[in-house]
């Protein structure tokens, strides 16, 4: 069996092939309601159209791209003259060009048209926006009527009576519902109104009770999901409006803002580029064309939804909303719906194979019924004298048949799936964590490795310059202004040109008219250093013009920059990792601020100090300036030898508090916590024996060293491995891909940078951090750490093991009443030619173990026990063997507790006269339903005898037990013309909740059981 599944029901939690995905739909072909029970599935028709339109995006652009090229040799030199004609709406509302217009030169990559409107200076003109001032807040509105807002068009929103018409097409409630109109057409017919309408209208009653609770749960789980939508797509922008740079949302752009992009981020809207350096983008998500496009003042065209890979620059938005190929796109993409996860999938199949039993049953069944009454019409002679009455008996047999497939159909297993993931995503958003894909909350419940990124996520990411080595002199930056009053003047302007222009920060006044430093920690830390030095941001870039610039990666883990000096001649500045940049100086600046050069004592002082800096946990910098003479061509690479170094510094960033402790927790729960960084190996093994990932027999390693080894090295060494400093993305991507593939760990890796975008494609479980993650890493990722905190990711571990562990609880408590109802009904009708439950009363039954199951006990909160068991792995069976021990146990408690009363009930309980038969079915309708309302509490813990920890802050699980026990009297004393009951003595509900309540003894017995592993 367990080879079977395998086979047709294994799917990937990420990255699943067509086939795999196409594969078990065909085999799900007993199903109830295909639209309930797809719902949360991939809609791959969805996906094909999707595909079909990036590949006629390739198409275009490429079309375009050349026509463009041909255009720009064509045109050069020539006059171009204009038939545009300005709409006269466009002309009111104050602007000089259309949305139509603008979308055609850039989607068409128009340069001839760009040439017509004096190009982008002259479509910024036409826009009434300036490089400097950007749009203004006033004239919002009136852009918003031109030229539409930034939204692709979505799916309505779907209301409660929609999910009420979805429950409704359920087959097997339909044939009821038609057992039902001619149950009440022969009743009435036969015994008039209202005694021949009861047992059609208790049908209808229960199909209606049916419907509105499943409706009920499935509308309040669609509100969760829509919840989560929202956060997914708060994505924020640096603009310039109103003469102030400041962030927002990608939904508020307008043509006319100027949008500041820079490594990492996805383009918001179709633009044009107005100024930066080395911008590369990658068009893949709207082409599929791997290869990045170098943008710049000839080829200013970019595209929403593309990626900025390399380099930084000004847009100006043209295009936005529906009108771009993005906006038609996501349109499309948004109903393709996310890909099923691997329980969904596994219990759809076991769904499928007991349904396939259950309709065997069902048939066999109703056969032996209807066989026991055409014998005892023949012994009577009467085969060929129908009356009402028997009919409506032929009637009744066939709606116990349909009942059966209602309740041996366990549809609810891969929807419960879906109702716990829900629930855990909507507790997981309040702590922190938003979950873009539905398979990651479940995978991280079986994570036996964290690869951790050490700033910001075990780290504050609150950086500050603590310590620095200037002129040889080791300085503690203090905060106040003697700081730099010992250091010479010649030194000082050095190390401001260099703070100020070899930045990718910024130093802007905000809306309160307070100084704001915009950046990453790293570039905040030092820019608040050349404040403190007395340095001016803005001025300090006035002096002198930026010629190039190389963005920092983390691969060359440096950043450049070259100047062009006001007395002529060009100057290089580089920062970057210490020793990375120290090995490219050789020459430095001695006390009195003079150049000399760099011998081996002044070299073993630098690098002392690194060590020294590395030492105390300080993150360490080296920045370095080259004067490169006048030869100097924006076309060559920045040249990397020959620097001056002009001081390290020490930048602090403390310890998060807890980590330590969240740490121990992954510990004790055979989780493997290690450190993956880019950092100074010194710097690196100080924080991580800080956090307690570091232990005395661990091992820490180099990037480039770990990069030397043999596949045979990697396997004696890796299992060791705790820390690896100075690594690369690659790095990363290769331990990610080692450890899943030859160590088959299950593993969460983090990641904030656009480099970490193959690592977390690759790992089980990518994690980006959302405050210092770019777009790239976020889309990459199947988790976003909403705090950037490492005690969040344990708390996400929590959650996935909470889910697994809880449908787990379900389907063993789901698959005990399956097995219980279906025995029971199959053998009372081969053995005694009549059915104990009917209708009505299975069709209660399966909302208890369906709905109302689901809701109870696949949204019980986590524990922190769970933290204090080995994971899953990769390997790990679903069902396992103490949840088949808990199922076989318990149903053959149930089948005798039935089969007792079935067989001696009548005299057990003194029973006789004409109502002898339906008193008895009652008790026996009424011990089964209180064997799963005992059932259901025994579930809360598959191995625990003790199941009452926590029940009362469980508030959802005691409100289902409370309205089914107090619907149950309901149904038992007052509905029983409906429900075939009839009222019962107070011995009779005794013993019917004694039978129940005996079967918890029986688990917590069974509990002690030993069967081994999983």
């Amino acid at each position: 069996m367990e080879n079977y599944f395998t086979e047709n029901f294994e799917v990937q939690a990420k990255n699943s092939s067509e086939d795999a995905l196409q594969r078990w739909r065909k085999l799900c072909w007993l199903v109830k309601n295909r639209k309930r029970r797809f719902r949360f599935t991939a809609n791959l028709s969805k996906r094909f159209e999707a595909e079909a339109i990036r590949r006629s995006n390739q198409e275009k652009l490429r079309v375009a791209v050349l026509v463009s090229k041909a255009a720009l040799q064509f045109i050069q030199g020539l006059s171009l003259s204009s038939d545009y004609i300005v709409p006269q709406e466009v002309k009111q509302a104050g602007f000089q060009i259309c949305a139509e217009e603008l979308g055609s030169i850039v989607e068409g990559h128009d340069v001839k048209k760009l040439k017509i409107h004096d190009g982008v200076e002259g479509i910024a003109e036409k826009l009434c926006t300036t490089i400097t001032k950007g749009i203004s807040t006033s004239e919002i509105d009136t852009r918003k009527q031109v030229y539409g807002v930034n939204k692709f068009t979505e799916t309505p929103p779907k209301g409660f009576w929609f999910f009420v018409w979805e429950a409704v097409q359920d087959t097997t409630l339909m044939i009821l519902g038609f057992c039902a109109f001619v149950s009440l057409l022969v009743g009435i017919v036969m015994e008039g109104w209202p005694k021949g309408a009861h047992d059609g209208l208790g049908i209808v009653a229960s199909i209606l009770l049916v419907v509105f609770v499943t409706a009920t749960s499935d509308y309040r789980q669609s509100l969760q999901f829509r919840d989560l939508d929202k956060e997914k797509k708060k994505i924020v922008v640096q603009v310039t409006r109103n003469g102030l740079r400041q962030k927002l949302s990608i939904y508020d752009l307008l043509p006319g803002d100027i949008v500041h992009l820079s490594i990492g981020d996805q383009v918001p809207a179709d633009g044009l580029f107005m100024s930066g350096y080395s911008l590369l983008i990658n068009e893949s998500s709207l082409t599929g064309e791997s290869e990045p496009v170098n943008v710049n003042a000839s080829n200013p065209f970019l595209l929403s939804g593309t990626k900025v890979q390399n380099g930084s620059c000004k847009m100006l938005v043209t295009t936005v909303g529906m009108r771009t190929q993005w906006g038609k796109l996501m349109a499309t993409l948004s109903e393709g719906g996310d890909d099923e996860t691997p329980l969904q999938v596994k219990l759809n199949g076991v769904a499928t194979v007991i349904g396939k039993i259950g309709l065997f049953f069902a048939v066999v069944t109703f056969a032996v019924l209807v066989q026991g009454l055409f014998t005892r019409k023949l012994e009577e002679g009467t085969q060929w004298i129908w009356s009402g009455d028997e009919a409506m008996e032929m009637l009744e047999f066939f709606a116990i048949a349909v009942t059966i497939v209602v309740v041996a159909v366990p549809e609810g297993l891969p929807l419960a799936v879906t109702l716990s993931l829900a629930f855990a995503m909507k507790k997981m958003m309040n702590d922190k964590a938003l979950v873009r894909h539905l398979a990651a909350c479940e995978t991280m419940g079986s994570a036996t490795t964290i690869c951790s990124d050490k700033t910001g996520t075990l780290t504050t990411n609150h950086m500050t310059v603590v310590k620095t080595c200037i002129c040889g002199e080791i300085k503690e930056v203090n905060g106040s202004e003697k700081f730099g009053s010992s250091i010479p003047e010649s030194v000082r302007k050095l190390l401001l040109e260099s703070i100020f222009n070899n930045t990718g920060g910024d130093v802007v006044v905000n809306e309160a008219k307070k100084v704001e430093i915009l950046g990453t920690p790293t570039e905040t830390a030092l820019l608040e250093l050349g404040l403190l030095l007395g340095g001016d941001f803005q001025e300090e870039r006035g002096k002198s013009k930026i010629v190039k610039v190389e963005p920092f990666n983390s691969t060359k883990k440096r950043m450049g920059v070259v100047l062009e000096l006001p007395e002529g001649g060009f100057r290089a500045h580089c920062k970057g990792a210490s020793e990375i940049a120290l090995a490219a100086c050789d020459k430095f600046l001695n006390s009195n601020g003079d150049v000399v050069p760099l011998d081996e004592a002044s070299t073993k002082l630098l690098q002392d100090t690194i060590e020294n800096f590395a030492s105390e946990a300080l993150r360490t910098l080296c920045l370095a300036y080259s004067d490169i003479g006048s030869g100097f061509s924006e076309s060559v690479d920045i040249p990397f030898q020959g620097y001056t170094c002009i001081a390290i510094v020490g930048i602090k960033d403390p310890v998060r508090p807890g980590v330590k402790e969240s740490v121990a927790v992954c510990r004790s729960a055979g989780i493997v916590v290690r450190m993956v960084t880019g950092d100074n190996l010194t710097t690196a093994k100080a924080i991580a024996r800080e956090c307690g990932i570091l232990t005395d027999d661990g091992l820490a390693i180099e990037g480039p060293e770990f990069r030397e080894k043999s596949d045979e090295e990697l396997q004696q060494l890796i299992p060791k491995l705790q820390v690896m400093a100075r690594s690369s993305p690659m790095d990363k991507h290769t331990l990610v891909k080692t450890l899943r593939t030859t160590f088959q760990e299950v593993v969460a890796v983090t990641g904030d940078g656009t480099n970490d975008a193959p690592a977390l494609h690759e790992a089980d479980i990518g994690l980006a951090m959302g405050i210092a993650g770019t777009e790239v890493a976020k889309e990459s990722a199947d988790v976003i750490i909403l705090d950037d905190n490492f005690s969040t990711i344990v708390t996400v571990g929590k959650w996935g093991r909470s889910v697994y562990v809880n449908i787990q609880k379900f389907v063993q408590f789901q698959l005990t009443v399956n097995v219980v109802a279906l025995v029971v009904n199959f053998t009372s009708a081969c053995l005694t030619g009549n059915a104990p439950l009917t209708a009505v009363q299975l069709l209660w039954v399966n909302m208890i173990m369906d709905t109302l199951g689901a809701l109870a006990l696949a949204t019980e909160p986590p524990t922190d026990d769970l933290m204090k068991r080995a994971p899953v792995g990769r390997k790990g069976n679903f069902i396992s063997n103490v949840m088949w021990r808990n199922i076989m146990g318990q149903s053959l408690y149930q089948f005798v507790v039935i089969w007792y009363l079935q067989t001696q009930g009548k005299e057990a309980f003194r029973l006789d006269g004409p109502d002898s038969d339906l008193i008895l079915n009652t008790l026996i309708f009424n011990s089964f339903v209180f064997c799963q309302v005992f059932n259901e509490i025994s579930s809360r813990e598959m191995e625990k005898v003790n199941v009452f920890d926590g029940i009362l802050k469980n508030y959802v699980f005691v409100a289902v037990l409370s309205c089914t026990a107090i619907f149950q009297i309901i149904i038992v004393e007052f509905l029983g013309t409906f429900a075939s009951t009839t009222p019962l003595t107070w011995q009779q509900w005794f013993v019917s909740i004694a039978f129940g309540f005996l079967g918890m003894p029986i688990a917590a017995i069974l509990k002690m059981v030993p069967v081994g592993s999983a």
